[in-house]
Formats: C-alpha cells, sequence, structure tokens
C-alpha cells in the first residue's frame, strides 16, 4: 500500500488543481469554474440608460466566503437551499447589477431558474436560491463521503475486502475466499471502488450540473 507520507501529485486527474490535494483542506467553500457550475451567478455592470438597485449580498444569506482575484469578485451565499456563488466582474458589478445568461451553454435552463430565484429573493419573496436539482440531499452527502472513502482506499492499494469491512462494515467481509466471491458485500465494495474511480475521473461535475 501507499506510504501515507508519499506525496500526491496536483495534476492527479488529469488536470491541475488549485488546492494541492496532499494539503488537508479548510472549511471554507470550495470556488467552481463558472462556465461548469450553473450554481454560479454572473453579473456585470449594467449598461449607462439603466438604473439598477444596488446589491447588498447580506440581504439574501448568510456570507460564508468573500474573495477577490484577477477574474473579479466571488461572493457564497448560504440559506437553506444550499450555496449560492455570485461571480462579479468588477466592484461597479455591485452597484450597478446585470445579470449575465450565456446562451447555448450546457444547463442554461438551470442557470435561468437560479437567476430567476435570485430576483425574486431580492424581491422580497420566500424562495430558496437554488433549484432542487442542485441540492445535495443528506442521502446524496452520505454516497459521496462512502464513494471518496472508497477511492482513498483503492488508491491506498486494498480492496474490496478493504471496503466492505472498512465502510459498508459488513462481517462478509471475513468470508473464506469461496463464499466471499458471491457475497452482496463483495458485489458493493466492487461496486463503490468503480464509481469512486469514475467520480474523480470527472464524474463529480455532474452534481454541479444536477446530475
Amino acid at each position: 500500500m501507499r506510504s501515507p507520507l508519499e506525496r500526491i501529485s496536483p495534476d492527479d486527474g488529469g488536470c491541475g488543481f488549485a488546492h494541492d490535494p496532499s494539503i488537508p483542506v479548510g472549511s471554507e467553500p470550495v470556488t467552481w469554474l463558472p462556465e461548469l457550475s450553473p450554481g454560479t451567478l454572473l453579473l456585470d455592470a449594467a449598461p449607462s440608460g439603466f438604473a439598477p438597485v444596488a446589491l447588498d449580498p447580506s440581504q439574501l444569506g448568510s456570507i460564508v466566503a468573500d474573495r477577490t482575484d484577477d477574474e473579479g469578485r466571488e461572493v457564497v451565499i448560504v440559506d437553506g437551499s444550499g450555496e449560492l456563488h455570485i461571480r462579479l466582474s468588477s466592484d461597479l458589478a455591485a452597484r450597478r447589477p446585470m445579470i449575465l445568461l450565456p446562451i447555448g451553454v450546457v444547463s442554461v435552463d438551470l442557470r435561468l431558474d437560479v437567476a430567476s430565484r435570485f430576483i425574486r429573493r431580492l424581491s422580497g419573496q420566500t424562495i430558496g436560491l437554488l433549484p432542487q436539482a442542485l441540492r445535495l440531499t443528506t442521502q446524496r452527502k452520505r454516497r459521496l463521503v462512502q464513494l471518496l472513502h472508497a477511492f482513498d482506499i483503492h488508491d491506498m492499494g486494498g480492496g474490496p475486502r478493504d471496503v466492505a469491512e472498512k465502510i459498508l462494515r459488513s462481517e462478509q467481509a471475513q468470508l473464506p475466499s469461496v463464499e466471499w466471491k458471491d457475497s452482496h458485500a463483495r458485489r458493493s465494495a466492487n461496486r463503490l471502488i468503480h464509481d469512486s474511480i469514475a467520480l474523480v475521473e470527472r464524474g463529480y461535475l455532474k452534481f454541479l450540473r444536477g446530475g
């Protein structure tokens, strides 16, 4: 099995990561590329002649992150429906906000739904910021935790028995080889490993798109 101290390349998975996966993450929300995440609302400055109301993100919910980089500012707001990421192209975008909705992109209907909910919340309506398709249920969160744990075990050289014992907590993991081969725990463990590999190899993107 791989030594716990062995360094993991920041390019594991076929692409560079903003956060080195060998370093523990903090509790702050992850920032996704807006073109990959329909749950990221894009705001720019409205043209002259329009007089939009200035945006105060705090009126929408709790602000859990507020970051600025070369691409602009991103504010993450949490309400009962989940996290809404608001990407502002400039300071002027907060004072004269205009929603950008690229045509023909993936999940454009979801982006439109997010924009509609955003506007309705600003007008005082009681509505969740995220549509149902973009919310992580308790069951789905539990499944994702299992998959990530299964991938860690697999990546460290473990097999189906290890997954069955450590994740499924199944006593069948101790069965002799002949009985283990046809056991329900072995099938479930193999499915977890298979799905975990697919998740890590860009399968996680479907969750961003409500899949």
